[in-house]
C-alpha cells in the first residue's frame, strides 16, 4: 500500500473493462467458447449474478477445468484481433490518460490480452502514453507481470497505483505491494470485490484525473 506521503509516480491499468469496453464483446463470445472448450453455457437470467462474483467463482461457477484456461485465453486473444473495431474505450478514458501522462506520472499496461490488441483498441495517441506493456498474463498470473514493471521502472511499489475491474487485479496488487485501485465502471459488479476492500474505488476516469492530481499536491 502506498505509504503516507508518498509520491504517486507509476499507474498500472488493467485493459479489458478498465480502459476498453469489451465486456458485451466477451459475452458475444461465450456460447462458442462454451461449445468449442466444453464448458456450461451462460443463461441471460445468470449474467447480472455472475457478474457479482469473483474470477475464480465464475470459473468455478461454468465448470471450466483450470488447465484448459490457457488455451481458452490465447484463443479469446486471437478473435480479439479479429475483431477490435468492435471494441471502444470507455468514455473519458482518453482524458484520463492524457491528464495522467501531464502530471508527470509514468503509465504502464498489464493485461492478459495482447499488446497489439491493447494498442489496436486504444489508437496511437493513447498507445504512445504507455510507458512499459506486460501484457499476455494468464488469469491469475499478473502479479509476476507486476514486478517486471516495477523492475524496468526503478519505481518501489508503493509509489505505484494499480487500477483494475476484477478481484484478481487486487490479488495482484496486493501480492506486490502496489496500492489496489477499483473501477466502478467496468464489467464486474462493485459487489464482486467489495469484500476485498480495495484501497480506492472509482466511480468515473475523472475521479482517477481527481485522485492523481490530489496525489502530486500531497505527495
Amino acid at each position: 500500500m502506498t505509504e503516507p506521503g508518498a509520491p504517486l509516480r507509476l499507474v498500472i491499468f488493467d485493459f479489458d473493462g478498465t480502459l476498453s469496453d469489451s465486456g458485451n464483446w466477451f459475452l458475444s463470445i461465450v456460447d462458442h467458447l462454451s461449445d468449442r472448450y466444453g464448458f456450461r453455457r451462460v443463461h441471460p437470467d445468470e449474467i447480472e449474478p455472475l457478474r457479482r462474483k469473483s474470477t475464480r467463482d465464475v470459473i468455478s461457477h461454468l465448470a471450466i477445468p483450470r488447465w484448459k484456461l490457457p488455451f481458452i485465453s490465447r484463443y479469446v486473444r486471437r478473435l480479439f484481433s479479429r475483431n477490435t473495431h468492435q471494441v471502444h474505450l470507455f468514455e473519458g478514458v482518453s482524458g484520463m490518460l492524457a491528464a495522467i501522462e501531464a502530471a508527470g506520472i509514468a503509465i504502464a499496461v498489464v493485461t492478459s490480452n495482447s499488446e497489439a490488441n491493447a494498442r489496436a483498441v486504444l489508437g496511437p495517441a493513447n498507445a504512445a502514453r504507455v510507458r512499459w506493456w506486460a501484457c499476455g498474463a494468464s488469469l491469475f498470473g499478473k502479479a509476476p507481470k507486476f514486478r517486471k514493471v516495477l523492475k524496468a521502472s526503478g519505481i518501489p511499489p508503493h509509489e505505484a497505483l494499480s487500477i483494475g475491474d476484477e478481484t484478481r487485479d487486487i490479488d495482484a496488487a496486493r501480492a506486490v505491494g502496489v496500492r489496489a485501485g477499483a473501477v466502478l465502471w467496468g464489467y464486474a459488479n462493485p459487489e464482486a470485490f467489495a469484500h476485498l476492500d480495495p484501497d480506492i474505488a472509482f466511480a468515473t476516469p475523472q475521479a482517477v484525473i481527481d485522485h492523481v492530481t490530489s496525489a502530486q499536491v500531497h505527495g
